[in-house]
């Protein structure tokens, strides 16, 4: 689908000013709703205090008091890679704290699915927990809240996932998003939420005189881990949020990330001294998220948790080797899913629906949520790509746009049409569920109808939001660097994109389908390297294209101890 690139608004009225800050950051940020410093100080004493989250006392007590008793403690995470950064977090915090009895416990998607379910309860009770915390889910887990209550085992929910109508009978709740929490910040990821109920439980167990007899942990050095999954995760970089990105990432650069981390950043071939939020999302995250998809997540949480670098590093190599798998599995489904769109696409001159569902019996469960979101990128449209799951279930992952709560169009179609959904849960861009495989037309259909009722005002044309042009005197390798190092960049608070008219000056494959290009700008005369990924192999290289327009990211290459101004295309048009 054909990207119309629009330029950021610029108010004259509402501008930046800092001392020291080049003129195109203070746009940038302007442009990002930052109109003052203090917006930029990224200090760990701006971070919102825990006492504002709802039920994060209430939670350090309930811990703090199963730690005095030697209770057992079980955390229940995720299978992706928030799910593994709370799981380690919370694993490592607890124990460096003093409790002797923790354990954790990540339920194999194909055998248990999402969250707390009873069957994932019957499996923990074997450990014989005298108290359950659930990492990154729970919110929905009615049932097994039940099952634990009636085993006697005690339950703490930490989420960051909306609420359904009725909460589960959890002994304490802490998420952002249920009734009546009133936190600012409702964008906290699970490693987030987890996070700041280790600072509520720091807070009272100095309260109860508990580090009299034992060292403190300082918390800051388990940032790294709130980085990765915060970023990981997709979740919106409020201020907040930038906060524990940015205080994860400095102690990455500074050398100080745990082994895991380190070793994960090195089978990715990135240097730790320059990494950035990026790095995290597309080559750290990735791998961890292979183990949950492909295999079983507990190889990327032990790869998190371990203290040993010799450890570390054959873990990492394993988890590299599953997204090398995951890749080829990924390939093959999408070339099925693209061969169906063309033909659905000739049937509909071209022009897709205002959503898309797909489903193949052979598709790998694990992968449909990587699908899903390639063909919504694809599209610009919601779509939710199905797998088959167990006893005549299809599991779906749903992916969207903005301006589609997939999350509420679900909620939608399961009160339209009661049973037809089994189960479902998510937010705003992202969601799973569940659902019979005779009712799969049925569902599409239904899908299809409530987003037509919510996307009227819906911009359904994909859209690459721009900065604007660049003056030939900012193609600069000290501003491409600051402008990397100004974030953390990420969803919500994105990378800066500029565009522009350039002549081309060569252009060759490299890497299969990758376009590697020399140009210069229409009015200008200084030459830029360039690179555009995965490009259509139909178009280019073109010899005849003589000017293109394109839309970029002003970045450093790194290329033998050589560092050098590069483009980043995120897209392409022959002029």
């Amino acid at each position: 689908m054909q990207k119309l690139i629009r330029r950021r608004p610029r108010d004259p009225e509402r501008t930046l000013s800092a001392q020291q800050l080049h003129p195109l950051l203070a746009r940038v940020y302007t442009a990002r709703g930052i109109y003052t410093p203090e917006e930029l100080d990224l200090g760990l004493s701006r971070l919102l205090p825990p006492a504002r989250l709802l039920n994060a006392e209430r939670a350090a007590s309930l811990l703090a008091d199963a730690m005095a008793a030697d209770s057992r403690l079980l955390v229940i995470g995720d299978f992706d890679a928030d799910g593994a950064t709370s799981t380690a977090l919370a694993v490592s915090v607890l124990r460096s704290m003093g409790a002797t009895q923790v354990d954790y416990l990540v339920p194999n998607r194909f055998d248990y699915g999402y969250g707390l379910t009873p069957e994932i309860v019957e499996l923990a009770a074997g450990r014989a927990p005298d108290l359950i915390i659930t990492v990154d889910n729970g919110i929905s887990s009615l049932e097994g809240v039940a099952a634990a209550r009636a085993r006697g085992i005690a339950t703490l929910i930490t989420d960051h996932h909306l609420a359904g109508r009725e909460l589960p009978a959890a002994d304490v709740i802490v998420n952002p998003n249920q009734p009546g929490c009133g936190f600012p910040s409702k964008n906290l990821a699970g490693v987030g939420v987890i996070f700041y109920v280790m600072l509520a439980l720091r807070a009272e167990l100095r309260r109860r005189g508990w580090f009299e007899q034992r060292e403190e942990p300082n918390l800051g050095h388990y940032t790294d881990l709130v980085a990765l999954g915060t970023v990981a995760d997709v979740v919106p970089l409020d201020h907040n949020n930038r906060i524990l990105v940015a205080a994860g990432l400095q102690r990455i650069q500074a050398g100080h990330a745990r082994p895991g981390i380190g070793a994960l950043l090195e089978v990715a071939s990135r240097n730790p001294r320059s990494v950035v939020a990026s790095d995290l999302g597309f080559a750290v995250g990735p791998r961890i998220n292979a183990a949950g998809r492909l295999d079983d997540m507990s190889i990327g949480i032990e790869c998190l948790l371990s203290s040993d670098p010799s450890r570390a590093a054959p873990l990492a190599r394993q988890l590299h080797q599953l997204n090398q798998d995951r890749r080829l599995i990924e390939g093959d489904m999408q070339a099925e899913a693209l061969r169906e769109l063309a033909r659905l696409e000739l049937a509909e001159e071209g022009e897709p629906p205002v959503a898309m569902t797909l489903y193949q019996p052979g598709w790998h469960q694990g992968v449909i949520g990587i699908l899903a979101s390639r063909i919504k990128d694809r599209l610009h449209r919601p779509t939710i790509a199905f797998a088959d799951g167990d006893a005549g279930q299809i599991k779906g992952s749903a992916r969207s746009i903005p301006g589609i709560h997939i999350r509420d169009i679900l909620d939608a179609v399961a009160v339209r049409h009661p049973g037809l959904i089994s189960k479902f849960g998510g937010h705003a861009m992202a969601a799973g569920l569940s659902l019979a495989r005779e009712d799969y037309e049925a569902f599409s259909r239904a899908f299809v109808a409530e987003v037509e009722r919510h996307a009227e005002d819906v911009e359904l044309q994909a859209v690459i939001e721009s900065d604007g042009e660049l003056a030939e005197t900012e193609f600069d390798l000290e501003l491409a660097t600051a402008l990397r190092f100004a974030g953390p960049w990420g969803q919500h608070f994105p990378e800066p994109v500029f565009d522009g008219i350039f002549q081309v000056v060569s252009q060759r494959i490299v890497g299969e389908k990758h376009l590697k290009l020399v140009l210069f700008p229409a009015d200008g005369s200084v030459l830029l390297d360039a690179i555009a990924f995965n490009v259509d192999l139909e178009v280019w290289p073109d010899q005849s294209i003589e000017q293109i327009e394109i839309a970029y990211r002003l970045d450093v290459n790194e290329y033998r101890g050589q560092r050098s101004v590069q483009l980043m295309v995120e897209h392409i048009v022959p002029r």
